[in-house]
Parts: C-alpha cells; sequence; structure tokens
C-alpha cells in the first residue's frame, strides 16, 4: 500500500508561482508512474501533468509551458512547480500513483491518491 500526501497549496495572486509536493510512503516509489490532477468546484476531475518512471514528462495543454512535474526517487517525492498562475487554475491539486508502467490521462487508471491541496488564485 502506498500513502501520498500533499503540501504546497495557498492563494496568490495572478502570475505568481507555487511548488506543491506530494511525499510517498513505501519503498517502491520509482517504480510507479506519478500524476496530478485537479478538480474545481463543479466540474470533473482532470489530468495536468505525469511523470514516468524514467522521468518522462507529459502535460495538459492547458498549463504546458507554465508547470513542471518532475520526481526525486531517493526522496519519495513528486513535485509540481506552477508558474505564472491564472485563476482558471483554481482548484484542489491531487497526486496519484500508478502501478503501470504506461502513463495515464485518466484517474481512473491510478490506484493510489492523496488527499489533495487548495490552489486558489485571485485575478
Amino acid at each position: 500500500q502506498v500513502q501520498l500526501v500533499e503540501s504546497g497549496g495557498g492563494f496568490v495572486q495572478a502570475g505568481d508561482s507555487l511548488r506543491l509536493s506530494c511525499a510517498a510512503s513505501g519503498r517502491t516509489f520509482s517504480s510507479y508512474v506519478m500524476g496530478w490532477f485537479r478538480q474545481a468546484p463543479g466540474k470533473e476531475r482532470e489530468f495536468v501533468a505525469a511523470i514516468g518512471r524514467s522521468g518522462g514528462t507529459y502535460y495538459a495543454d492547458s498549463v504546458k509551458g507554465r508547470f513542471t512535474i518532475s520526481r526525486d526517487n531517493a526522496k519519495n517525492t513528486v513535485y509540481l512547480q506552477l508558474n505564472s498562475l491564472k485563476p482558471e487554475d483554481t482548484a484542489v491539486y491531487y497526486c496519484a500513483g500508478k502501478k503501470t508502467v504506461v502513463v495515464g490521462y485518466s484517474p481512473t487508471g491510478y490506484d493510489y491518491w492523496g488527499q489533495g491541496t487548495q490552489v486558489s488564485v485571485a485575478s
């Protein structure tokens, strides 16, 4: 079983930056594909970014060029750097992990989830 704990959310102004962290328990973190999703009020959970076991990265078009996902396997942690934040980025951000090799863009493909961290961006 893997437990994921997010941190780093907050309330910022448009154009500001945040860095989200997701700490994972367990000794097999490096074998998981890790992803970030977000969910705004009244909307479905949507894919933001993912990083494969070998470090390949994937992004939603809406965040490409502004957000950066990375991982530190020695620290069992995955990060999401959020730059040039916009009000439409306001959501609860969730960290997720999946055991299979294939990077997934759907929430249903992920096996483990964190509790979420709120990101609020004022205009």
